[in-house]
Parts: structure tokens; C-alpha cells; sequence
């Protein structure tokens, strides 16, 4: 049994993301603490590695442990953990609560670090897009912002939320500019869902895991940043303009998960999204309860147009339809855009893939059992990606749908036709979100209050 500290003895539960940041932001530096452990979940082949030392700090000349989330009483018990840090995205209030039950009865602290202590400044304007819930559309809206800064001259760094999946040393600080740099790094479905598309735009996109070397890079060259969140959490970067986005095909989740609540009180502007397709009563339904939480924040609506490249390849054939891995997954949507730009095609059929669903991805809808007949595009791994190629060709069907934002046909090889789903950002009615930026530009950059 480990002997107690001197030091606070820190546990900070994540998924590859936060935590990390969370860590370099508060604790790396820090005499007075300890991180014994992160916990992972979520993310396969994450637990059991380590937090490198290059990344660590001097504090920490072995490195920082990796163990799965399911350790952790074990874990506080075992080495007299003072703290716990809990440092994901895109989980119910209920969850939360539940983690912080564990952690309490071990006679631990349960601890919520916030925007104060873990964002970081930037030397140029911040325009940033968080949602209360995964799959909102955050990712277009950045992508329709990126084109209308373009278009007035400024010159845009992306940063995006960070997903460093691989080699962790190696991805501190990425910075992508082509999709060759992309097949460099190896990057993961997950990553090329949200790089591929500001890439095709010329966007260079900057993302990883030390954000204060990031941000130092990306101010460097660019006008504007504009930060593109991940899940429903708050930005890294103190943004001097916000965008939130709520979700009417959601409603009622404007209040249930964490942070995506605390996000949308922070708020500037609360972009109602995808208001082309849901019901009227769920838009005026999200419009007021949006309202209600933040009155000074200024609404506005939205549309995501779906488009399927080529309609005709799908009526009336047998289809396979496969979605944005993270919207389906813990985003909590049953199907998306691919599901619904696939129905408007008329098929004759859209196939169930679990009936030849390889291991992996069984595993995916036993751990998210709201999913429907479609298949998630996951790849977190290799394994996990050729688990998806298998079930894919597998599947007796005529065509696939793809309505991932990246090129699957790039990373797999699939034995039957590929027609793609794409869907961008448009306004919708008024105020216009393009007026509202407008008048932030034309206000400069305000001027912090210490």
C-alpha cells in the first residue's frame, strides 16, 4: 500500500482530451500536487499506456500512469487519492454525479475545474463554437465562419478540440495544411471527420495536446483564430466571441449533460441549428428554454441542408447507411444525416448491419444500444477500422451512404458503390449570424477586464 504525501495526491478522469490539458493548465507545474493516474474510457487502447515524460514535466521523470476508468475506487483506496478531477465532455448530469458517489465514499475530493483556470489566452480575436451535445453541427458552423472572415481578407488558424489517439509525443503540437499530412500522422477517422473538410476549404487546422504551445503557433499566423469544439465542452481558448449551438431534434438537452449546460450560460450568441429540419414545436421549444437559461445571449436560427451526391444510385436499392461515428455514439442521435438523406432517395430497403457486424463493432451497440439501423464509423484503431471495411462488405446490399464528413473510400476498401451525404451551415431567417459577426469585427477585439 502506497505511503501517504505531502503533496495533494490527484486522479483526473478523461478520455484523451481535457485531462491532459486540464493537467498541463494546472497541475504539471505544480509542487504542491501529484497526479498519480489518469483514467480513460471511451476510447479504445488508451488504458494501460502512460502520459509521456516529455510531456510531464520535470515533476514526473516516469511518466504518468493510463488506467481504465473501472479502476478507480480501487485506485483512490489503494493510493490514498486526495482528489479527483473529472475532466470529459458529452455525459449526463447523472453521471457525473454518480462518478462523484465513487469518489466520495473513498473519502476523496470530486473536483470540476473551470473556464478561469483552463483557458488560455491568445494575442489575437477568438471566435469559438461549442453545443450543448455532440453532433450538433459545430464543425459546419466553424467551416461557414472560416468562409466569411475569408472572404472579408483575414487570414484564420482552426483549432480544434484535441483528439491524440496515437503516439502522444509525437502529437503535442500538429499543425495540417493537406490531407497527406493527415496520412503522416495517422490520423484516426474521428480526427480526418473534423480535418478533412476545413482542409478541402484551405484551412490549416491546428490541434493536440500542449495548447499553450498551439496557440502561440496558430496566432503567429493567422488574423482570427477560430476554435472548433469538441463534444459539448468549453473552449481551451478564452473566447472573445461565442457560438453555442442547441440542438431542436434534441430538445430538452439544453439542461442535461455536462458541460453543455454550463457552455450554454456562457454564451454570446445561441445558434438554434438544423431549424430546416425539425418540428416547429421543437425549434419554439429549444427557442425558449435556450432563452430562459441565458436571456442576454442574442438567438439566432440555422439550417444543415443534406445533399446526397448522387440520388439516383440509391432508389430503389438495398442500402447501407453509415453515420458521423461521434454524433451516433455519445452524441445519443439513433441515425443522422446519412439515414435521413438515404429515406428522401427512397431505397428499397435500408439494411440492418448488425445482422453482420464484426466483434468491434458489436462492442459499439452493446455499449450504445439507442442506435438504429445504421453503422457508426468508428475508427479509433486499426483494428477498429478493419472491423469496419468487414462489416461493410459483409453487408448485402446494393450501395453504401456515407455521411461521415471524411473520404471513407479513401481509408477503406469497400467491394460495393459509395455515395456520399454532405451537409454545411446556412441562416435561416433573422437576426443573421453574418451581422452579428460583422458587428463584432467591426468592434475589434474587446478589451479584458482584470
Amino acid at each position: 500500500m502506497a505511503e501517504k504525501s505531502a503533496r495533494t495526491r490527484v486522479v483526473i478522469m478523461g478520455a484523451a482530451g481535457r485531462d491532459f490539458h486540464n493537467f498541463n493548465m494546472v497541475y504539471r507545474d505544480d509542487p504542491d500536487s501529484e497526479v498519480i493516474a489518469f483514467t480513460a474510457t471511451q476510447i479504445p487502447k488508451i488504458a494501460g499506456r502512460r502520459y509521456p515524460t516529455s510531456l510531464a514535466g520535470e515533476h514526473y521523470p516516469d511518466g504518468i500512469a493510463i488506467v481504465d476508468e473501472g479502476e478507480l475506487a480501487k485506485l483512490c483506496i489503494q493510493q490514498h487519492i486526495d482528489q479527483v478531477v473529472f475532466a470529459y465532455s458529452d455525459v449526463t448530469h447523472a453521471r457525473v454525479m454518480h462518478t462523484a458517489s465513487v469518489v466520495l465514499s473513498s473519502g476523496a475530493d470530486f473536483v470540476l475545474l473551470g473556464p478561469a483556470r483552463t483557458m488560455l489566452p491568445a494575442k489575437v480575436p477568438v471566435i469559438a463554437t461549442s453545443a450543448v451535445r455532440t453532433g450538433c453541427g459545430k464543425s459546419q458552423t466553424t467551416r461557414w465562419l472560416s468562409g466569411l472572415l475569408k472572404k472579408q481578407g483575414l487570414k484564420i488558424a482552426v483549432i480544434r478540440h484535441p483528439m491524440p489517439y496515437g503516439d502522444l509525443e509525437q502529437q503535442a503540437v500538429q499543425r495540417f495544411a493537406s490531407r497527406d499530412e493527415l496520412d503522416t500522422a495517422r490520423c484516426t477517422i474521428e480526427e480526418r471527420e473534423e480535418y478533412e473538410p476545413h482542409l478541402g476549404l484551405g484551412n490549416v487546422v491546428y490541434a493536440g495536446i500542449d495548447y499553450a504551445k498551439i496557440v502561440a503557433q496558430a496566432e503567429a499566423e493567422a488574423d482570427v483564430i477560430l476554435w472548433d469544439g469538441g463534444n459539448n465542452d468549453f473552449p481551451f481558448i478564452r473566447p472573445d466571441l461565442h457560438l453555442v449551438l442547441v440542438d431542436p431534434l434534441r430538445p430538452g438537452n439544453e439542461t442535461t449533460h455536462h458541460p453543455g449546460e454550463a457552455v450554454l450560460r456562457m454564451a454570446d450568441i445561441i445558434i438554434v441549428a438544423k431549424a430546416n429540419s425539425a418540428s416547429d414545436a421543437d425549434v419554439q421549444r429549444v427557442t425558449e428554454s435556450a432563452a430562459g437559461i441565458n436571456p442576454t445571449a442574442t438567438i439566432v436560427r440555422g439550417a444543415s441542408p443534406v445533399k446526397l451526391d448522387e440520388p439516383d444510385k440509391v432508389r430503389g436499392k438495398r442500402v447501407l447507411v453509415v453515420e458521423d461515428g461521434p454524433t451516433i455514439t455519445h452524441g445519443g442521435m439513433s441515425y443522422g444525416a446519412g439515414f435521413v438523406a438515404a429515406t428522401q432517395a427512397q431505397p428499397a430497403e435500408i439494411v440492418d448491419p448488425r445482422t453482420v457486424a464484426a466483434d468491434e463493432i458489436n462492442t459499439v451497440y452493446a455499449l450504445y444500444p439507442h442506435i438504429g439501423s445504421v453503422l457508426p464509423a468508428v475508427g479509433y484503431h486499426p483494428s477498429q477500422l478493419e472491423a469496419l471495411r468487414q462489416t461493410i462488405n459483409s453487408a448485402d446490399v446494393d450501395v453504401v451512404v456515407t455521411a461521415t464528413p471524411c473520404d471513407l473510400g479513401a481509408l477503406i476498401d469497400m467491394n460495393k458503390p459509395a455515395v456520399r451525404v454532405r451537409y454545411e451551415f446556412a441562416e435561416l431567417g433573422t437576426p443573421k449570424l453574418s451581422r452579428l459577426v460583422q458587428a463584432f469585427l467591426d468592434r475589434g477585439k474587446p478589451e479584458r477586464q482584470t
